[in-house]
């Protein structure tokens, strides 16, 4: 393997007199022979909880599965539409991931929720098998293997396995294009470098990064060529990227799809997707999601736990170590992109996951490999506070949140949630001694029972938020037709149009009653309208002399814009 050769570190003197080693039990299951083992059942024990039981999240997620859906009951594999509009926003190759996943489980188009996000699922697998591969290029295997973990544990990437959409599959193309890049980069002084194989991974992780999710991962491995070159103020390495026949080979994998959009919708996919979606999230906080720049910084001490605890310890290493070629290639990699979703004005909480396994890359580094551990007391206070802090709001929030949103809190998902937060305490209880490595098996435990108890128990339970699986069972009840005719009036998430799994329309009052007016007498036509919109439909009815028939109603909060909703199910009863 080209890189930095694997060694264990000797031990450094840290705090006062102590000597911090690397503990035993990590060095075990960090060595090579199991490392990638343990990651892979790390990943099952983190992502797969909550998969089946938790409906689609709107609203991007059932945006991207019910676009798949159309696509494999269409056959276009060109076009991307939901419903009846083109949804020209990201690339295509979710969307062929996805229809993929729902012929290999033979599901086919009526498949549910939990086929989609198995993408997901493989992606944040992925992501973290990659990270551990990546990391070896520049330290020791079970300083990479614990980079790798943190990674597996963060909140943001367990939320993003478990949504059927791109970016968990984008982190994955990521990381494999930048730890090719880190060999070919680490190469650099060795003239007889002739190596095919890590450009050629470079190259096609790019292509299919691009196909994911557009010229995102161009951005961040572009960011980090630039950064290499300018901190080492080195270029003639770039020859062994093999940038023409690179090129070629991105072109080969991209043009094809784009060339064939082009035609399809006359140029509109580009104008939409660069001068509508991209440009806009730039220029104006799009869809309420604006915000000012540090929010990204703000929001990671949270979505990186329990990362962001020992990176309060990593600064001080991290800044002695700034000129070896760990920290410059993680600083390349981090910085300018980091800087970049900052200044964006629409902000997101997934936007910087692209740059997570450079901060687990940075901080195993010094922290692990170079055993460089701090010797300022305030860090180890803060580093506490926030092990400590986190699990515990969580804990708290397993009983608060479904109070909140008039639910009964789960009983297992409360005890989970508890224990979890007790693995938290001792975590910090460690981190206010000074032992450092021994808070990371408690912090890692903590992780995985608060992730466990709020995805399989907690999230489920929270039966008010689910109005579209809700008001499907409704309408099931209301009519004995296996695919009854709907149009809804108000409410039209898109979870409900995928769940419906069956004829929708998008109306106003009036078509509602047309609609019914229309019913053949069989009984498979079904209308529900949002409350505010039922004194205007009856009337439209009564005016048709359609006798209407309420089968049922759903209640409960719509979590896009906090409203409480009442939404009847209205059947032709004449």
């Amino acid at each position: 393997m080209i890189g930095a050769k694997t060694q264990e570190a000797a031990p450094h003197l840290g705090c006062g007199d102590e000597v911090h080693k690397v503990p035993r039990s990590l060095r075990v299951v960090g060595a090579r022979a199991f490392a990638p083992l343990v990651l892979l059942l790390l990943c099952l024990a983190v992502f797969l909880p909550g998969q089946m039981s938790v409906p689609p999240l709107d609203r991007d997620e059932p945006r991207f599965t019910q676009a798949t859906k159309q696509m494999v009951q269409s056959g276009d594999y060109v076009n991307i539409k939901f419903l009846d509009e083109r949804r020209n926003k990201k690339p295509v190759g979710i969307y062929w991931l996805q229809a993929g996943m729902t012929k290999l489980t033979g599901y086919g188009a009526e498949a549910p929720i939990w086929v989609y996000r198995l993408v997901s699922v493989l992606g944040a697998t992925l992501a973290v098998l990659f990270t551990y591969w990546a990391c070896m290029a520049f330290m020791s295997s079970p300083a990479a293997f614990t980079s790798a973990a943190f990674v597996a544990l963060t909140f943001i990437l367990t939320t993003e396995s478990r949504l059927a959409k791109t970016d968990a599959m984008l982190l994955a193309t990521v990381v494999l294009a930048q730890g090719a890049l880190a060999r070919i980069w680490l190469a650099r002084t060795k003239d007889t470098f002739s190596r095919w194989v890590y450009p050629l991974v470079f190259w096609m992780a790019l292509g299919a990064g691009t196909l994911i999710k557009g010229p995102i991962i161009l951005m961040v491995s572009g960011f980090t060529v630039a950064g290499l070159c300018l901190f080492k103020r080195e270029v003639a390495w770039l020859r062994h990227l093999r940038p023409i026949l690179g090129l070629l080979l991105l072109l080969a994998i991209v043009l094809p799809w784009l060339v064939a959009i082009y035609i399809a919708t006359d140029g509109g996919f580009f104008a939409d997707s660069i001068g509508r979606d991209m440009l806009g999230k730039v220029a104006t906080g799009q869809e309420s999601h604006g915000a000012p720049p540090l929010t990204h910084l703000a929001a990671s001490l949270v979505l990186f736990w329990p990362l962001s605890a020992f990176l309060l310890l990593g600064f001080p290493g991290i800044w002695r170590e700034r000129k070896t070629d760990a920290i410059v290639f993680a600083a390349s990699w981090l910085v300018p992109t980091w800087i970049v979703f900052e200044l964006v004005s629409t902000k997101l909480p997934h936007y910087t996951m692209p740059a997570l396994p450079a901060v687990a890359l940075a901080v195993c580094f010094v922290l692990i490999h170079k055993l460089e551990l701090p010797k300022r007391a305030g860090l180890y206070w803060a580093a506490t506070l926030l092990l400590a802090l986190v699990p515990v709001l969580v804990a708290v929030g397993s009983v608060a949140l479904p109070i909140f949103v008039n639910a009964w809190p789960s009983p297992p998902g409360v005890i989970i949630a508890v224990i979890g937060a007790l693995f938290g305490l001792i975590a910090a209880r460690e981190m206010k001694r000074r032992h450092v490595f021994n808070a990371f098996w408690p912090a890692a435990a903590s992780s995985i029972f608060m992730l466990f108890g709020f995805w399989a128990f907690v999230g489920p339970a929270l039966e008010p938020i689910w109005l579209s699986p809700r008001l499907v069972t409704q309408i099931e009840a209301a009519t004995s037709c296996e695919k009854p005719q709907v149009i809804t009036v108000g409410f039209n998430e898109p979870s409900y149009v995928f769940l419906l799994n069956s004829d929708i329309t998008l109306g106003n009052a009036s078509a509602a009653a047309e609609f019914l007016n229309d019913d053949a007498g069989d009984g498979c036509r079904v209308a529900t309208v949002e409350s505010k919109y039922a004194v205007q439909f009856e009337d439209a009815a009564r005016h048709l002399g359609v006798k209407l028939e309420k089968a049922g109603a759903v209640s409960g909060l719509n979590i896009n814009g906090g409203d409480q909703l009442t939404i009847g199910v209205y059947v032709n009863g004449g």
